[in-house]
């Protein structure tokens, strides 16, 4: 940059105006920094010696707790990476992927990330990333999960988006109920998730979820232990159908599919056709969630705005300053009834699977 200076007969802080504050200068007086520039290779300020300046990164840091694809695959992923993306925008920051893949417990991908504070995108409470990003002197927002006591947080309110959902599906008159649910820690678990694995669940939203659906249901009588559950450690379609499909062999007298995603649910309505079950006729369907995709099934879901989740915690991690109490917001949710929800079927129109 001296030599820059030098070169053109103007001042260090004229050439770092040509780069960093253009509307410092003239057009002419730019272009012709910029030129001289090209002609003798300078590439411009060097960002890692400006953070060591500055101080400052100017990037926010995401991490998931899944490998770096589903941030662009999973439809309610996708919402919360592009709310977050519309805040660094509005800000003039970077955004920055920090992917804790399941089952890796190497943190370094944390320790090398060069940013100013973290979004922690839905991790259970146990996973060593989080302890890496916490240790960090940077400020830390959470979507989701898990809660932690002193951290911002953005959400929503899960026990009660699921009671609602719970009370529509009791006061449809099902009793005979079965549960789809994802992930609930970091070992792999693709089958029937007993009172004891529901209760440890590291994964504080689907421990909720399934809380509210047990205080619900008990209200009826229902003896939540005589209700099967089946947790799928991928968060795909076609885990879903596997997950129906594994269920409804065991308990074909189900009558309502309480799936805690719509991305499961959807894979329970293709297991049903597949099966050639009546959707909401032999078996009623429910999500969680409210994408695009459950909707034009006509899905009966939950809906959370999945965007405004992550433009709200990019807003609020990028606001962080000197706050005593730790900042909660809680997104409102919304009950949507659509085509697949209805009364159970008689006795008379039973079905008992294949």
């Amino acid at each position: 940059m001296a030599s820059l200076a030098a070169e053109l007969g103007v001042s260090r802080t004229t050439v770092s105006n040509a780069y960093n504050r253009p509307d410092q200068l003239s057009p002419e007086l730019r272009k012709r920094v910029l030129e001289t520039a090209r002609r003798l290779g300078y590439p411009g300020p060097d960002p890692v010696a400006r953070s060591l300046r500055t101080r400052k990164a100017g990037a926010v840091g995401l991490l998931l707790t899944e490998n770096l694809s589903y941030a662009f695959r999973d439809p309610a992923a996708i919402g919360v990476l592009e709310g977050l993306a519309l805040a660094c925008e509005d800000a003039g920051v970077g955004l920055h992927l920090v992917p804790a893949s399941p089952g890796r417990d190497d943190v370094a991908a944390v320790h090398r990330a060069g940013v100013d504070g973290f979004v922690v995108y839905s991790v259970p409470d146990d996973d060593p990333h989080l302890g890496a990003v916490l240790a960090r002197p940077v400020p830390t927002v959470i979507i989701d999960q898990p809660r932690i006591e002193g951290v911002d947080r953005v959400g929503p309110d899960d026990t009660s988006a699921v009671t609602a959902l719970a009370e529509h599906i009791i006061q449809l008159g099902h009793r005979q109920i079965g549960v789809l649910c994802m992930r609930l820690a970091r070992d792999r678990n693709d089958g029937f998730a007993y009172l004891d694995r529901q209760q440890s669940a590291h994964f504080h939203v689907q421990r909720a979820r399934l809380e509210a659906l047990a205080k619900a249901f008990a209200k009826v009588g229902v003896d939540w232990s005589t209700v099967p559950v089946v947790e799928r450690f991928e968060h795909t379609v076609d885990d879903g159908a596997a997950a129906a499909r594994h269920l409804l062999d065991a308990h074909p007298q189900v009558t309502a599919l309480i799936c805690t995603s719509d991305i499961l649910a959807l894979g329970a309505l293709a297991e049903a056709n597949r099966r050639g079950l009546r959707v909401p006729a032999d078996l009623t369907v429910t999500g969680f969630d409210g994408i695009a995709e459950a909707e034009r099934a006509g899905l009966t879901t939950v809906h959370q705005p999945v965007l405004e989740k992550g433009r709200a915690a990019g807003k609020l991690l990028l606001s962080s300053g000197d706050h005593v109490k730790p900042r909660i917001i809680t997104l409102n949710t919304q009950l949507r009834i659509g085509t697949t929800s209805a009364p159970p079927r008689t006795l008379e129109q039973h079905w008992f699977g294949p």
